[in-house]
């Protein structure tokens, strides 16, 4: 099969498609670092198109034997995201990007379509978003079959929702991989990296030399040698860190002293998930916007440095994230797991 991926971020939906066997020869993603990430771990045939998708033109695949096309990607989630509900409206333009999937999806006519975002597409104007694709893929002739899976189903250590719409012109009815997975704990996912301070700025670090869970073995699996990248970790002020110290695992912004939070103005309007210390014997929670919600390392006094972060995500160790701290923060905040993206093309390809 022959993929093409739309709004592909830093790859994480490629990663998951090379590994079930998908060619992917066609990258469209406007946001320069991001597509410098991409560039860094994957080789399309047809480079990246580092551009606004607005101004794509049809490129000719290479395809002498007429093999299946798929066309997948997410158009830019934060619109329909919870956590911004000033922007989740008919009035947004990002909102509207999905008719540039559509056509790109007309431009190709594939064989397969898989459209991904975020579960609040679903409430966002009352699903309209996610009406008005599904209905289009229905008058392009495609029969479409949509659902939620979490994530931490598929083998990777975060609960983490996100929305499918996976398409085809076969008439197939497809049916999702069920989730069966035992749930990875953060502790099995960041076990063997390397212990960081606050404000760490050593990109390649050395692996310590302890013990390995099953889990951080398939994440080193294909390192060469012994070295660790992307060790860089938010430095927060003082007064943020000693925040920190008194919040348990599991805790948020509600276990700290009301005089260390005088600078809110009402404290109470905080968000849950602002001040979380992940819990190290159960799944993360969203790593999404990880640096503003302050997510705090389960047993240090620190932010999550980008490999963590990564690894909650799936990301195996030798994918290497290109820019600078803030941007590969967002590259992986904003990604598709890759392990729950190779489960969804491996039954594709199976179909």
């Amino acid at each position: 099969m022959i993929g093409i991926d739309l709004f592909a971020g830093a790859g994480g939906m490629s990663l998951g498609a090379r590994k079930s066997g998908i060619d992917v020869q066609i990258v469209i993603e406007a946001d320069k670092h991001a597509a410098a990430t991409y560039s860094k771990n994957h080789s399309p045939k047809f480079g990246v198109f580092a551009d606004d998708i607005r101004k794509f033109n049809k490129i000719e695949l290479d395809n002498p034997n007429n093999l299946p096309i798929v066309v997948f990607g997410g158009p830019p989630c934060q619109g329909f995201s919870t956590s911004n509900q000033k922007t989740r409206n008919l009035e947004n333009e990002k909102n509207w990007l999905f008719t540039e999937f559509l056509r790109v999806v007309e431009m190709y006519n594939p064989d397969w379509v898989v459209f991904e975002n975020v579960k609040g597409i679903l409430e966002t104007e009352k699903g309209i978003f996610a009406e008005q694709m599904l209905d289009s893929l229905n008058q392009l002739n495609y029969k479409c079959t949509s659902t939620v899976l979490n994530a931490e189903n598929f083998g990777i250590p975060q609960r983490r929702d996100r929305y499918f719409i996976v398409a085809n012109r076969q008439n197939i009815k497809f049916e999702f991989p069920v989730g069966k997975k035992r749930k990875i704990t953060v502790q099995e996912a960041l076990i063997g990296l390397p212990e960081l301070k606050n404000g760490a700025n050593e990109c390649f670090l050395p692996y310590p030399d302890t013990e390995q869970s099953s889990y951080s073995k398939k994440m080193r699996k294909s390192i060469k040698g012994n070295t660790c990248f992307n060790n860089l970790v938010s430095r927060n002020a003082d007064f943020v860190v000693k925040r920190y110290k008194h919040i348990p695992q599991g805790g948020n912004w509600e276990n700290i002293p009301e005089e260390l939070m005088s600078n809110y103005a009402d404290r109470t309007r905080c968000h849950t998930g602002i001040y979380h210390r992940l819990s190290a014997n159960k799944p993360s929670v969203v790593i999404g916007n990880y640096r503003k919600n302050m997510l705090i390392h389960p047993l240090q006094d620190r932010g999550l440095s980008v490999r963590e972060a990564a690894r909650l995500q799936s990301f195996p160790d030798d994918f290497i994230f290109e820019g600078s701290i803030g941007f590969q923060q967002q590259q992986v905040g904003n990604a598709v797991p890759p392990l729950l993206a190779q489960e969804l093309f491996k039954r594709i390809l199976n179909s």
